[in-house]
């Protein structure tokens, strides 16, 4: 089953990287749900500036772990390409 991992550009510019299955439903959830991440409850609405598809889970958490050590310089060079 494949994973995304994604970028949210929440509502103060501040950039959240994380992992779903249904990137839709996941968005939605930052943005009106309890389920999203603690860090986008308080910086919403968040909106959806980069994505990827992995093949698997594993992949797609050793991915989003290399995204989330990138200065947020070299992760908008990353949404840039």
């Amino acid at each position: 089953m494949s994973y995304f991992v994604y970028i949210v550009e929440c509502n103060d510019t501040s950039l959240y990287t994380g992992i779903a299955k249904d990137l839709d439903k996941r968005i939605e959830e930052h943005n009106t749900s309890d389920k999203g991440a603690k860090y986008t409850k308080h910086r919403r609405p968040v909106k959806l500036i980069y994505s990827e598809k992995t093949e698997d889970r594993s992949s797609a958490s050793k991915r989003e772990y290399s995204i989330k050590k990138l200065t947020r310089e070299k992760k908008m060079d990353l949404i840039n390409a």
